[in-house]
Formats: structure tokens, C-alpha cells, sequence
């Protein structure tokens, strides 16, 4: 009884040795508690390249006329356009072939607030003043339009800002883009000495055409 006692618990000793032994080699590494390891993450992000546009800003939303320069016969109201802005941020490439831009205004008759009216928009003109047109002379401000109470300046003139007056423009697009040009204008409104007192408004519309 001894011996197989002995053999048994030498042969349970061996296999036991042996499975130890295993183990031993598979075992994982095992963290610490408060270990930690960092894993670095790298991206690659491209430039977007947008094409260039043509745009136009203006300083302002409002222009409040004043009285300045009233005759006998005629009364005059005067302001300042809001500075406008055209932007053209495209390369040369992207500019069309024999393409030109030019920015446009027309105003609306003058309405009364108290029914008074209305004012006729031949009653108000203009004279374009180029602020910073570049280096190239290729932009340059409209010439002045002056109102139905006056002589023309220039055939065909004394309209008024009714349809689509010149304010600033190039020939050639492609040759000034890449730059921002800056314009405004002198307004007076001109009526008869006898027009009927009150608050008018009208709007002025700009519009930029390539």
C-alpha cells in the first residue's frame, strides 16, 4: 500500500510539475494598478482650395439726405452712397475669356410717409467717386447723372438714377483680379421749390453684373 501510495504521489508531483510549467509560458503580462499606456494618433488633413469669387459689399444699409444748396426755384438734398466694395479673389485662369464686370444702381420713386407725393426718381443723381481703384487704371467710378431739373452734363444724362446707372466697372476682369476696389458717390435729390414738405423714403438697388 505504501509503494503505490508513493508511486501515485510521485506520478500526481511530476504531472503537476509538468502543468505548472505550462502555465508559466502562456501567461500574459499582467499591468500594475495606475499603469498606463499611450497610443498616438496621427491624421494628414489637405488644404481645401476653393475657386475665387467675385463679390460686392457695401458700408452701410441707409443714407439719411440732408438740405444744402436750395434755390429760389430749386431744393436740393444731399449724402454720402455707403462706401461699396467689389472684391475679386479669383486667380487670372479662373476669370472667362473677354469677361468684364460693373456695378449698377436705380432707385424707386420717393413715397411720402403721410401719402404725400410721390417724388419721381429723375429727381436724384449722382456723381461716382473711385476711392482705391489699384494699380492697373482698369477700374474706373460712372460719370455723374444728373437729375430732370437740370442741363445735361453729357447727352442723355439728366435722367435721374431711374434704370441701371454706372457706378464703377472694368473691360477687363481677368487683368484686375486678385485685388478689392472701393467706390462711392455723391446723391442729391433736386424739387421744385414747392414740393410737398414730409418724410420720404426711396430705394436704391446695386447691382453687380460680370
Amino acid at each position: 500500500m505504501r509503494t503505490w501510495s508513493r508511486k501515485r504521489w510521485v506520478a500526481a508531483g511530476a504531472a503537476g510539475a509538468v502543468l505548472a510549467g505550462g502555465v508559466a509560458l502562456q501567461s500574459p503580462a499582467v499591468a500594475e494598478p495606475g499603469d498606463s499606456t499611450d497610443v498616438q494618433v496621427t491624421v494628414d488633413i489637405e488644404e481645401i482650395e476653393e475657386p475665387g469669387v467675385l463679390a460686392m459689399s457695401v458700408a452701410g444699409d441707409s443714407v439719411a439726405l440732408a438740405e444744402d444748396g436750395s434755390t429760389l426755384l430749386v431744393r436740393q438734398f444731399v449724402g454720402t452712397l455707403p462706401t461699396v466694395t467689389v472684391t475679386d479673389t479669383r486667380t487670372p485662369e479662373e476669370v472667362p475669356d473677354n469677361a468684364a464686370w460693373a456695378v449698377l444702381g436705380s432707385a424707386t420713386d420717393f413715397v411720402g410717409g403721410a401719402g404725400q407725393g410721390p417724388i419721381s426718381a429723375g429727381h436724384l443723381g449722382w456723381k461716382p467717386r473711385l476711392i482705391d481703384g489699384g494699380d492697373t487704371g482698369l477700374v474706373a467710378e460712372g460719370e455723374e447723372v444728373v437729375t430732370v431739373l437740370d442741363e445735361p452734363t453729357q447727352p442723355g444724362n439728366n435722367v435721374g438714377l431711374v434704370d441701371q446707372e454706372l457706378l464703377v466697372s472694368t473691360f477687363d476682369s481677368g487683368a484686375v483680379a486678385g485685388d478689392a476696389y472701393t467706390v462711392d458717390a455723391d446723391l442729391f435729390l433736386r424739387t421744385p421749390a414747392d414740393v410737398e414738405a414730409g418724410s420720404y423714403t426711396s430705394t436704391l438697388t446695386l447691382s453687380l453684373f460680370e
